[in-house]
């Protein structure tokens, strides 16, 4: 087991470069010669070929017969990885006070997918955001709800009556604002449901937030304590944000009980 550290933090050390993580990113993309490769990162070719030649010793590249480096298995699989490491960097002032909740470790060893995402920080800011991907959708849009927002409710409720389906898997602790029922009422949201429109389901607690329609997605994680907090989420319309989003939506829907009104509290 000692053996297999070493040789782990050797391969850290190799990717510990600037330049060497630029290199094997821009191979991912497409083989590339040391001459290229220097014009491309504006550097020397005695630079390149250095660090070329310490990737090649590392077994991330290779060399075929006309001079063209490209990705092995190996490289092309530690690419994939990086970008956990760069999410997670990005974002290390964030996590001092949240953390990954209840979520399976499948969903955390893809999180570099969220790479792509913005961070958006304070309660109008994300809730502009949602109003933001509620307009935008057309064909669906799906959420984990740990609280709602009463000036939410309207905006989600006019882009369902145009014909977009709404699920949501809601917590049976949720924070639900006084008004809800009334507004509802008014807003006909039964109809939807009997319309078919409208699908919901309920989970014991929900400690991560997503909200997402078909081309753009946003997660908030919970706080150190396991609450949801809504003050802070990322967001994304990059594809690979909007899967990692959408499978955790999936996880959860098809993880959830039926709806009881009757639990809601106002």
């Amino acid at each position: 087991m000692i053996d297999h550290y070493e040789e782990s933090a050797n391969n850290f050390l190799e990717l510990s470069s600037h330049q060497r993580l630029q290199i094997i990113f821009k191979l991912l993309e497409k083989k590339s010669k040391i001459a290229i490769m220097a014009k491309e990162l504006g550097s020397t070719n005695q630079e390149v070929h250095r660090n070329f030649t310490r990737l090649e010793d590392g077994g991330f590249i290779t060399k075929d017969k006309d001079g063209f480096y490209s990705l092995t298995t190996y490289g092309m699989t530690i690419c994939s990885q990086v970008p956990s490491i760069v999410f997670l960097s990005q974002n290390r002032k964030y996590f001092e006070d949240h953390d990954f909740g209840d979520i399976p470790t499948k969903f955390i060893m893809r999180i570099g997918q969220l790479s792509a995402g913005k961070h958006l920080k304070g309660i109008s800011y994300t809730l502009e955001q949602w109003k933001s991907i509620y307009k935008n959708a057309n064909q669906y849009i799906y959420e984990t709800v740990s609280e709602i927002p009463l000036d939410k409710i309207e905006p989600l409720v006019q882009r369902v009556k145009k014909g977009t389906k709404y699920h949501y898997v809601l917590s049976e602790s949720a924070v639900i604002p006084k008004g809800r029922k009334k507004l509802l009422k008014e807003l006909e949201f039964d109809g939807l449901i009997d319309d078919g429109l409208v699908e919901r389901k309920m989970a014991k607690t929900v400690q991560v937030v997503v909200v997402l329609n078909e081309k753009e997605a946003s997660v908030a994680f919970p706080n150190i304590d396991g609450e949801s907090d809504i003050t802070e989420l990322f967001y994304s319309d990059d594809p690979m944000f909007h899967e990692w989003c959408l499978d955790y939506f999936r996880y959860c829907w098809y993880g959830s009980d039926v709806f009881h009104e009757s639990k809601i509290k106002e």
